[in-house]
């Protein structure tokens, strides 16, 4: 699998970032592609959910937070540059064995770090019975496109405050607070950010594809399109 690089350190919407696994998807040409990477405070909620229902729209303008939509499923995602987004880009038509290969991968990272975390039936991934990492997953022609957040930290006020899950779905859940049903990766290991960064791409890539600037330019274009 190929570890996709993209030119420049320039901070990037996220609306880039799934245009580019769209195109990725589209052109080319590995089985299989994987990359990481951090957006500035962003509330990514799913293709067909209600935003009024599930996000505090007032909160995200005066605290300067973007507001997008994916074309993949699930549920409401709160995101800054202290987590890190996983993208996974497959050939792999079946949404079921694209979702276990996925999980079966960031396992087994973690258990490189010498954490114990588990598997859900919904592809989230617990540690200690919390989430640190959660899952969608879109299908396409070409395959399948899986994206997730890892919560290696993160601002909580942030999240607390611009996500507005109901009381109902907390109490369903017998969770009185998201805090109480998440946790964070740098709570269970010393390495830095930038070090999961780098056993993630040593544990499962072999190789790297630098994106070139015609294919940047490409991605901008499709980017109009979220």
């Amino acid at each position: 699998m190929k570890y996709l690089l993209l030119p420049g350190d320039k901070l990037r919407r996220l609306s880039f970032h799934l245009a580019m696994e769209e195109y990725v998807a589209r052109h080319l040409d590995e089985p299989d592609y994987f990359f990481t990477w951090q957006v500035a405070p962003t509330v990514i909620y799913g293709r067909n959910q209600v935003v009024e229902n599930e996000v505090n729209l007032d909160y995200c303008r005066s605290h300067g937070i973007d507001v997008i939509r994916r074309k993949s499923g699930g549920g409401c995602v709160y995101a800054d540059r202290d987590n890190l987004m996983l993208s996974f880009v497959t050939a792999e038509q079946n949404v079921g064995l694209a979702f276990n290969r996925f999980v079966g991968m960031i396992l087994l990272v973690l258990r490189k770090m010498g954490i114990e975390a588990t598997g859900t039936s919904h592809n989230d991934i617990l540690i200690g019975g919390r989430k640190v990492c959660g899952t969608a997953c879109r299908a396409t022609p070409e395959g399948c496109i899986i994206h997730s957040t890892m919560l290696y930290d993160t601002d909580m006020a942030n999240m607390l405050q611009a996500i507005t899950p109901s009381r109902e779905k907390l109490q369903k859940k017998g969770i009185e607070s998201v805090r109480q049903r998440i946790t964070l990766l740098k709570e269970h290991t010393s390495l830095t950010l930038d070090e999961v960064k780098t056993l993630i791409r040593a544990t499962l890539c072999n190789g790297e594809r630098v994106l070139t600037e015609a294919d940047v330019a490409a991605i901008e274009e499709l980017e109009m399109n979220y």
